[in-house]
């Protein structure tokens, strides 16, 4: 890997320039444009902002996942040196672009083979996308081994027990603990939760993210895909992960030692923090960021999770243990079951349901795919299709999710 010198410009793309991280990238690569160099930036349908930030930025290439928007991107375009690309061809191709640095910022499974394309090339690897460790981490870990990339974890927590962690005194380790605010309903009850509406559950009282990562935040299914993250990222043991709630989200993780002390980051809740620290890595990077000021925090403060409210962490748990190929279900049958509730399909706690539904009717099916680690994309995406099936399925003939979809039929639109 060749590491940037002071002097030349870091050659970059960002797959799924965009969204939230890829925008935030886009506004640290602006602070400081002299060591940066944009090779390629794709969306999947935001043609406006990519565009935009085409213009703005003065990238080589830059691809748009829906290919209809193509002719719209060409002329808008036309006159400039950017070449423009469409398709899901042309993302894998842009994926495998020599580069230095490559943020993957694309939301769920899709972005599985975008970042295995990444990792083949040897490079730094900013990996925003927690799906891909989560449904193929064996797949994407053994590639990073052999062709030598670095996988640089962009989730503030992950990114917190990177920056904590010393690689030559991992075998003292005790404990990682990833913190969690709770999300919106912390302390709603159960009925309160079957009334909640995708408007409330997109609105995230720390951290501004997409649709998708907000949900997963309110279930604490988010917590629940960081802990299988964290243990594929730092080589654990999955007892040795714990979730404390935190609503004040200034702690984003904490490594425990055998001799009793615990390491802590802190930051305030700005995804820009993580991020520029992938960015400029192994040496970091000056920032017009806000600054943590102790003395005008009222408190911090930590709790256990309640797993009666959050079974969906608890079903994230039952996963981590058991390996195999449950842990690609788990993120499958979420992606359907979380897209249903925005659609107004299903209600907020028939989320859960349905995945460990689909978990149980999987497990029955005492299919070795399920049993076993999936060690190829095709595995993978194989396990990934059967178990997006299956929660459609549940969701058309499942009697207890059809009542739960009936109690807040007036309330589950957008």
């Amino acid at each position: 890997m060749a590491n940037m010198s002071p002097q030349s410009k870091r050659r970059i793309s960002i797959l799924g320039s965009t969204g939230s991280v890829g925008c935030s990238t886009l506004k640290l690569i602006a602070e400081q444009p002299e060591l940066y160099s944009i090779v390629t930036l794709t969306a999947h349908q935001n043609i406006k902002l990519l565009i935009k930030q085409a213009l703005d930025f003065q990238p080589e290439c830059i691809v748009i996942g829906d290919a209809s928007f193509y002719d719209t991107a060409k002329r808008e375009l036309a006159g400039s040196n950017i070449e423009v690309t469409a398709g899901r061809a042309a993302l894998l191709e842009a994926a495998s672009m020599p580069v230095e640095w490559a943020m993957v910022a694309i939301v769920g499974a899709a972005g599985i083979e975008v970042t295995l394309a990444c990792i083949r090339q040897g490079c730094y690897v900013a990996l925003a996308n927690k799906e891909s460790l989560v449904s193929a981490g064996h797949l994407l870990l053994a590639t990073t081994q052999e062709t030598g990339a670095t996988i640089l974890p962009v989730d503030s927590e992950h990114n917190a027990i990177f920056q904590i962690l010393n690689e030559t005194n991992k075998e003292h380790i005790e404990g990682i603990t990833l913190t969690a605010s709770g999300g919106p309903f912390l302390t709603f009850d159960r009925e309160e939760l079957a009334r909640v509406t995708p408007a409330q559950a997109v609105t995230h009282p720390n951290w501004r993210m997409g649709a998708k990562i907000s949900v997963d935040s309110a279930t604490m299914m988010n917590k629940g895909l960081e802990l299988i993250e964290a243990q594929r990222l730092f080589s654990v043991k999955p007892e040795q992960l714990d979730v404390l709630i935190h609503p004040q989200s200034v702690v984003h993780g904490m490594v425990k030692y055998v001799d009793g002390s615990i390491l802590a980051q802190m930051g305030v809740p700005d995804m820009r923090i993580p991020i520029a620290h992938t960015l400029a890595w192994p040496r970091r990077m000056k920032t017009s960021t806000g600054r943590l000021d102790l003395t005008q925090a009222d408190s911090l403060t930590f709790e256990p999770v309640d797993y009666e409210r959050f079974p969906a962490l608890k079903l994230a748990q039952d996963c981590l243990q058991m390996g195999g190929g449950t842990t690609t279900v788990l993120n499958a049958a979420n992606e359907v079951a979380v897209q249903a509730f925005l659609e107004g399909r299903i209600n907020f706690i028939a989320i859960a349901k349905l995945v460990g539904d689909a978990l149980e009717q999987m497990d029955k099916m005492n299919s070795p795919m399920i049993r076993e680690m999936p060690s190829t994309l095709e595995q993978v995406m194989s396990l990934d299709t059967e178990a997006r099936r299956l929660v459609e399925e549940l969701i058309n003939n499942n009697q207890t999710i059809k009542k739960l979809i009936t109690k807040v039929e007036a309330k589950s639109k957008y």
